[in-house]
């Protein structure tokens, strides 16, 4: 186990700066100056040689409930005709190469991305536990298992109520299989189903995924939503299609029949003797046939397959067997109908008589499932932290007139625990007195260890702690929605985002606000777990129609509601709340560890997560980060040209005063510029040629340039000198003046302009005495370097260079530019804080026309308009 890192030295308070100061550099250094987070696990450049995912992407949409569905259907069965057709060809069973069991060496079939990690910090942790003080003295430290021996040898871990049922949040579910086989060698007589699919079927194996199993006991009883799961199958070549619905869209997926077995095969550990075979034979027979020989879900008939393969199928879309162990029922339901579910407390339902009559569910459109936690598991042996269906509802009479509401209620495990537990033990339990000959056969009712059990509406509620009611949709629905992904802060409150609904035809909505389901990728959640709320007003905001938020924060894969809505438009305002575990592992980190170590599992893995953030309107920060790239080098670029304009600025300014010197050399004995007409003319044509041999001369030696520029400054410096003690001989010639001149005052005055005259036409002369000068030695060898390869380039090729004004307006902008992205130190090992959520809006409508679009405020006076109740936080109507 790594050892922690020690806690970090807390810096000491400067008290030079104000509290103020110091809270503000605090919250500076707790948020990441760039939010975003990982929308893309691998680059483009490793999708570029393949052919695009045929599945449809979950973006902005509008359309029938049902064609989504028919989309995913159809390529179900293409999918199943291909692979008879290739099968065929080969005269092989179809073996699937996506998820091989039977050649799985890693075991990425069964767990997760970073199962191996987990398993390392739980043993670590009890490792901790035996060596802490509490323990008594000379126990020893417990080694994690390394192999499926060493874990038939190691005590059993935390488990539920039923036998071998492991619950989420007490343990990472650790598989060990026997063996793996086909089901014709498995069953004597297998078949797909035996009069029909039913709840009775169910049976709960080695996964704990007693909430899925739920959910398939509370559609198994309708055989409309059962052939809606699974469309296409050939039992003779081994290939079963099935749909499920995932983020809004309806997904395909196929598997083989390879199935795990609990027992391994004879003499797999040992080479016993058995020269006829009857040993093995017997083996088999007793432990690797039939239903009961399954290691994972299994049907209560011994040769029905259903089950087993619906749940592979329902482990391969998300990745493994260990990803679907823990959840809600009414997740599972969603998952394999396109409804719409929400958790309902029951000890806050306000009409029971309204709840009744859709548990009822005359019409068929909705399902219920409940489970039970706390209080219940001190009542009636339920098995507390576990899920059940609700398979029926009726009002019935009894002998004397009166009304009973009953309700039918199922456990899948599909028989009471060891200890007894797992059904109902109170009035209208098996066995109990209401069971009268009467009651028997108005219900039909046989007592039994089977996980049936009837119990009355009211004892209902007080025993199972939360309902799960799913709305099913046919095709007079219309469903549109919209993906975006949001910066979520510290604070909670509403976003400065809203979705905008209109409705043409009034009439039931339903309303579902949801972020990506992270089953799928499992191992790449990150740091960050995010709870929904909204709240639904009219376009004016002035009047809120409906707030919602979850039950349970941890039931937060989505918030919905339902009522009714006159034609008109609508908004819906998000609010996001947000939990941070430091725990988890963040999503970079897992790649680059993942990627050496197991790069099967995590292509698998990042494939799903790439796919479902490739929504509509979410960014992709893999190509963020690229413009970023291409946008930097750009600026680098700029830069460097503006640096190249501003030296050559400098070189046409040292030319320049070069060839005047020139010229002032060729001109005759006490002439000047100003006076030689002629020499101006040929100097004039002389720049001409010359700067067009500038443009072709290349950057001259950094050490020569240095030598030049340090000879103009000192000569420069000369001729400064000569100035200043010229003024000083004329001043003095002036304050030097005899006092007893016998000239007039006038004349005086005259004499003195005329001197003061004199002085500035000889300082006049000084300066351009220092045109005259002759070159120095650098300078001769400089106009006398020979014209490199690079300079004999045509003019045009050469790009012209910028005035000095663009360069002076170049250079500012540059240094605002940098002033607007200050790089920020962010103290050692802390993580700034980066929540960013991707969430959708679906909309549920028996109106075709239908819409939702994303709307961001404008201006600070529209967003203030966002705010509720004057408050932008808390959910409290």
């Amino acid at each position: 186990m790594t050892t922690p890192a020690p806690p970090p030295v807390p810096k000491k308070k400067d008290f030079n700066k104000t509290p103020q100061e110091l809270v503000t550099e605090f919250w500076d250094q707790f948020f990441v100056k760039k939010p975003g987070k990982v929308t893309r696990i691998f680059p483009r450049s490793l999708y570029e040689t393949l052919l695009p995912p045929s599945q449809p992407q979950g973006v902005s949409s509008s359309r029938n409930a049902t064609d989504s569905y028919l989309a995913a259907v159809k390529e179900c069965k293409e999918k199943v005709k291909r692979i008879i057709r290739e099968c065929e060809r080969t005269n092989e069973k179809f073996t699937d190469p996506d998820f091989d069991i039977e050649g799985d060496e890693r075991q990425n079939c069964l767990h997760g991305l970073t199962h191996d990690a987990d398993i390392e910090e739980f043993w670590g942790e009890l490792e901790d536990l035996y060596n802490s003080e509490g323990v008594k003295k000379g126990a020893k430290a417990r080694p994690a298992p390394r192999n499926a021996k060493d874990a038939a040898e190691t005590p059993a871990a935390p488990k539920d109520s039923k036998d071998g049922k492991a619950v989420r949040g007490e343990w990472r579910d650790t598989f060990w299989p026997g063996s793996v086989h086909r089901l014709d060698w498995i069953f004597e007589s297998p078949q797909w189903t035996k009069d029909g699919y039913s709840s009775s079927d169910i049976k709960q194996g080695g996964d704990g995924d007693c909430w899925w199993l739920a959910a398939v006991a509370t559609i198994a009883h309708r055989k409309d939503l059962m052939d809606k799961v699974c469309v296409a199958r050939d039992e003779e070549v081994g290939v079963y299609g099935f749909v499920f619905f995932k983020d809004g869209e309806w997904i395909s997926t196929v598997v083989d029949d390879n199935l795990y077995l609990k027992e391994q095969d004879f003499r797999h550990y040992n080479d016993e003797y058995d020269p006829t075979g009857k040993k093995g034979r017997k083996h088999k027979k007793d432990l690797q046939t039939g239903s009961e020989a399954l290691y994972f879900a299994q049907c209560s008939d011994p040769n029905e397959t259903w089950l087993p393969l619906l749940e592979k199928a329902y482990a391969k879309v998300h990745g493994d067997y260990e990803a679907i162990s823990g959840g809600w029922p009414g997740e599972g339901v969603e998952d394999m109908t396109g409804g719409v579910s929400n958790m309902l407390q029951s000890n806050r339902v306000l009409r029971k008589d309204k709840l009744w009559k859709e548990l009822v569910n005359a019409n068929g459109d909705f399902v219920f499932s409940c489970s039970a936690h706390g209080y219940a598991s001190t009542r009636g042996s339920m098995a507390n932290g576990h899920a059940y269906s609700i398979l029926k509802a009726t009002e019935e009479v009894d002998e004397d007139g009166k009304k009973v509401r009953l309700v039918k209620i199922r456990n899948p495990w599909g028989e009471r625990s060891s200890a007894g537990e797992g059904e109902w033990n109170g009035p209208w339990s098996d066995g109990s007195k209401e069971w009268t000959p009467f009651w028997l056969k108005k219900l039909d009712h046989k007592f039994g260890d089977d996980g049936e059990f009837w119990m009355e509406y009211q004892d209902m509620l007080d025993n199972f702690a939360y309902l799960y009611r799913t709305r099913l949709f046919d095709d007079k629905w219309t469903v549109v929605q919209q993906w975006t992904t949001v910066t979520v802060g510290w604070i909670a409150g509403y976003l400065n985002k809203k979705f905008v609904i209109d409705i043409k035809k009034g009439g039931t909505v339903v309303i579902v606000l949801s972020q990506l389901d992270d089953r799928y990728f499992k191992g790449l959640e990150g740091q960050y777990a995010f709870i929904l709320h909204f709240v639904l007003q009219d376009k004016d905001g002035k009047e809120q129609l409906c707030r919602v938020r979850p039950t349970l924060n941890y039931n937060n894969r989505s918030v919905s509601c339902e009522l009714d809505l006159e034609a008109g438009r609508y908004e819906v305002l998000p609010k996001i709340t947000v939990e941070r575990n430091t725990n988890n592992r963040m999503v970079e980190d897992v790649v680059t560890r993942w990627a050496e170590e197991n790069p099967e599992k995590l292509r698998q893995i990042g494939m799903q997560y790439d796919l479902a953030h490739a929504k509509g309107g979410v960014p992709d920060e893999d190509e963020i980060i690229t413009q970023r790239k291409e946008e930097k080098k750009k600026k680098e670029e700029r830069k460097k040209a503006r640096a190249k304009a501003k030296k050559e600025k400098e070189r046409r300014e040292k030319r320049k005063q070069k060839q005047q010197v020139q010229i002032t050399i060729n001109m005759p004995e006490g002439s000047t510029v100003a006076t030689s007409g002629a020499g101006t003319a040929d100097a004039e044509k002389k720049d001409k040629e010359e700067k067009k041999d500038d443009k072709k001369e290349d950057e001259k030696k950094g050490e020569e340039e240095e030598k030049f520029e340090d000879a103009v400054e000192e000569k420069a410096k000369e001729e400064e000198n000569k100035k200043d003690e010229t003024k000083k001989k004329e001043e003095s010639k002036k304050v030097s003046a005899p006092s007893s001149s016998s000239k007039s005052g006038a004349t005086a005055v005259s004499e003195g302009k005329k001197t003061e005259r004199t002085v500035k036409e000889d300082e006049k002369k000084d300066d351009d005495a220092v045109l005259v000068e002759k070159p120095t030695e650098e300078e001769k060898k400089d106009e006398a370097k020979p014209v490199s390869e690079e300079e004999k380039k045509p003019a045009e090729e050469t790009a012209p260079a910028p005035t000095a004004e663009e360069v002076d307006e170049d250079l500012s902008e540059s240094e605002e530019e940098e002033e607007e992205e200050p790089k920020v130190e962010y103290e050692e090992g802390k993580i700034p804080w980066n929540a960013v959520c991707v969430i959708g809006l679906r909309v549920y409508a028996q109106d075709p026309d239908v819409t939702v679009t994303l709307a961001t405020p404008s201006s600070a006076e529209e967003g203030a308009s966002l705010v509720m109740d004057q408050h932008a936080v808390g959910a409290t109507i």
